[in-house]
């Protein structure tokens, strides 16, 4: 049985599909990618279509990631194809839920830094659309932190399928 994530930022352009490329990575490492499918999108449609954003495919380049992407928006239909749907901020997390068409949907939203243990309070990955190049390598460390505890919950929930 295949497990699905869906990574969501606001435009998917730039969060998304970074947090796409590193946990494919993530999951390719752990032998897992028979298994685990992996997506993007955003919560607005602004850059249907469109690839990343530039800045964000440099930095994935630049750190031995993937960089295949076409933006698109998130629809409340996939929940029932989705295990799991990662929000990027509260913002997102929030917008996620109102989606959600039952409250057992709403439960498969949560925030990416909830699996970083050494998060702080503040659990968004900030927006790095508006600024310089040092947001996206700032973006890319909240990712890398994360992805590995988000790995071992969707393992645990593989044994948990299995069983």
């Amino acid at each position: 049985m295949t497990y699905r994530v869906c990574f969501v930022c606001s435009g998917n352009i730039c969060r998304s599909p970074m947090a796409e490329a590193v946990f494919r990575a993530r999951v390719q490492e752990a032998g897992l990618a028979e298994l685990v499918e992996i997506d993007s999108a955003g919560t607005g449609g602004w850059h249907e279509g469109e690839g990343a954003d530039p800045r964000t495919v440099s930095v994935l380049r630049e750190h031995g990631y993937g960089t295949g992407h076409t933006a698109r928006r998130f629809q409340p239909s996939w929940f029932a194809a989705i295990d799991l749907v990662i929000a990027l901020d509260t913002g997102h997390l929030k917008a996620l839920r109102r989606l959600a068409p039952t409250e057992e949907d709403a439960r498969k939203v949560r925030l990416l830094r909830s699996y970083d243990p050494a998060a702080d309070d503040d659990l968004d990955v900030p927006d790095p659309y508006y600024g310089g190049r040092d947001g996206f390598e700032e973006c890319l460390e909240m990712v890398e932190a994360a992805s590995t505890g988000l790995l071992a919950a969707v393992r645990a929930q593989l044994k948990g399928q299995a069983a």
